[in-house]
């Protein structure tokens, strides 16, 4: 059974993925308290520990907030998201132990089932989930940060990814659950270029569905074409 900490810290996390917590949303320390049966002190542990992980950001006098949002940070997402996750494909396909393949797959499947039934919340946290493992594969302490950091606003940008509103879009998630299973299979021949082609087609499915959520505030994000060095 999960502790009140423990079901606080996976309840925030997960409900800023999904955008159920808006970007720069104040918490209710008090009220988050009285709901998971918690003292003001682990609430803030909690707190503390979600601000780490870039999930929340916390200031003095104002309490803590969501992550926000804005152009530059959005825009510095788009530069940089493809060279951190070719990185880590590369590093992943290398220093990968076997129990985290097999993680790996089981996440998967549990993203396919939440594919198949339309459940969109599920598909973002086991999306996001898959990539996390990904990032663990890669065994680089330097990298895990910043992989961390940019799938939160990969899951945020991108939740209406997981909710398609034509045929299209459907295809779109449908090939992003094969790229999955593309995925582990590269990862078991250790075929690192096949790793590197995947990460850029992914990245590609999903870039054009974020600039969607994001050209009513007027920014474009930058196609990425050179892929040399990545």
């Amino acid at each position: 059974m999960r502790s009140g900490k423990n079901s606080l810290y996976d309840d925030i996390k997960r409900q800023i993925l999904t955008m159920e917590l808006d970007p720069d949303q104040t918490l209710d320390e008090a009220a988050l308290g009285e709901r998971y049966g918690l003292s003001r002190t682990p609430v803030r542990e909690v707190f503390r520990r979600l601000a780490g992980e870039g999930y929340l950001d916390i200031q003095e006098n104002r309490g803590a907030r969501v992550a926000p949002m804005n152009h530059s940070t959005l825009r510095n997402f788009f530069l940089v998201a493809p060279m951190v996750y070719a990185a880590i494909g590369r590093l992943a396909v290398h220093n990968f132990r076997p129990a985290q393949l097999s993680d790996l797959k089981d996440t998967q499947e549990r993203f396919r089932r939440a594919t198949l039934s339309g459940d969109a919340l599920a598909m973002v946290v086991e999306n996001n989930r898959f990539h996390e493992i990904m990032g663990e594969m890669s065994g680089n302490q330097y990298l895990a940060p910043s992989l961390g950091r940019l799938l939160i606003d990969h899951a945020r940008i991108g939740h209406t990814f997981f909710r398609p509103r034509d045929q299209e879009m459907e295809q779109h998630l449908l090939l992003s659950m094969e790229h999955h299973d593309a995925f582990i299979d590269a990862f078991a021949r250790h075929d690192e270029a096949a790793v590197v082609d995947l990460v850029f087609e992914h990245w590609e499915l999903s870039r054009g569905n974020m600039e969607m959520f994001i050209a009513p505030q007027g920014l474009k994000a930058d196609k990425w074409v050179d892929r040399t060095g990545a």
